[in-house]
């Protein structure tokens, strides 16, 4: 974790005033007066790496957090992190950011299918300040296409980011694809887990929590050139049972037949409207692409806790839970001859029924 503090502002004003004074802005969908706020914070004198990860940042996470509190529709959650980005956009555009470039040349970017791209947006940003020559390529960029740009670019390092944890066989790939072309890979986001442990498990040359923890890591000296050689089924070898690959080829037809034979098990499900219907799939196909991530990592807990996010999340917006242990029993009953999904679904089971109670009562 990084040691630095935030910078006050000009008139000892903490950045957790400015940052309830941009929540208010961006939660009215104002862009014009959350752009002119942090302008005039720099016209004062306010430290710009301060602003964009304790005001600006502290503020996006407080949409995540309101968003899965269901005290914020979707529509709204990316209306304010586009004005979030343009208020990004803003500030490095203002005279006061301009620094030299002092260091060497960095390339960020989000692992393909990853479209959360403000956090690699804001760790670009802080990286300039601490005079990188920063290549931010954003969200979704397919591994062949980042290699191109390293050959093309030379770069020192990467730096990846991911938020959503389905994303970390993509992740890995551009990990392994990255060193083999001789280029260390630094890489931070909630998809690699508490204290990063999915980042060592694939491999990278080195995690961060934050932005600010990236850049002092990148600033205590250079990552170590990869070894050449390396190969994805080194790190994980229990993939060579073939569970993930055949969960992943069959995930369509596994939530067909699950989203089936789901109204059987759990017959209030006859009652739902369209809308309903459709979430209900969509939460199952999230379901199965967990499951095979927890496959992919050869971590139970990856799905458990997600299971229980669900939950969480299902209750805020007063829809049961009791789906979903029905759900994760006949998911069983379909994989009965993979022995490691069936024991991460059998133990998601048991971590509903110990967190939340109300969501494995009854089901008829």
């Amino acid at each position: 974790m990084s040691t630095s503090t935030p910078r006050r502002l000009p008139g000892g004003t903490h950045p957790g005033r400015l940052t309830e004074l941009l929540w208010h802005s961006v939660s009215a969908g104002d862009e014009h007066a959350a752009t002119a706020l942090v302008l005039r914070a720099l016209e004062e004198g306010a430290d710009p790496e301060s602003v964009l990860l304790d005001v600006i940042g502290a503020v996006q996470g407080r949409v995540g957090e309101e968003w899965a509190a269901n005290r914020i529709t979707v529509a709204q959650e990316h209306a304010a992190t586009a004005i979030n980005e343009r208020a990004v956009s803003a500030l490095a555009l203002h005279p006061s950011t301009r620094t030299p470039v002092t260091r060497g040349r960095i390339t960020v970017a989000c692992v393909d299918g990853e479209w959360h791209a403000l956090p690699a947006r804001l760790l670009g940003e802080v990286l300039k300040l601490r005079g990188w020559h920063v290549d931010y390529l954003g969200a979704q960029v397919p591994t062949p296409h980042l290699i191109s740009h390293l050959h093309m670019t030379r770069a020192d390092v990467v730096a990846l980011s991911s938020s959503i944890a389905v994303r970390l066989p993509a992740a890995h790939a551009a990990i392994t694809a990255c060193q083999a072309v001789g280029v260390p890979v630094l890489v931070g986001g909630a998809a690699f887990g508490r204290q990063g442990r999915y980042a060592t498990l694939l491999g990278a040359d080195a995690w961060a929590p934050d932005a600010r923890a990236a850049a002092d890591r990148l600033a205590a000296g250079p990552l170590s050139r990869p070894q050449p050689g390396h190969q994805q089924i080194d790190d994980l070898p229990h993939l060579a049972d073939q569970e993930y690959t055949l969960v992943v080829r069959h995930r369509d037809a596994l939530v067909r037949k699950v989203f089936t034979a789901l109204e059987d098990a759990f017959p209030a499900l006859r009652a739902y409207t369209d809308t309903q219907r459709d979430r209900t799939a969509e939460d199952l196909a999230h379901i199965v692409e967990f499951l095979a991530t927890a496959l992919y990592t050869g971590d139970d807990e990856l799905f458990t806790e997600f299971v229980g996010w669900t939950a969480r999340v299902l209750e805020a917006r007063g829809v049961p839970a009791q789906s979903l242990p029905p759900a994760l029993s006949l998911l069983a009953r379909e994989l009965g001859d993979f022995p490691r999904a069936t024991r991460i679904l059998r133990r998601g089971t048991e971590a509903l029924s110990t967190d939340h109670p109300t969501a494995a009562g009854n089901t008829a």
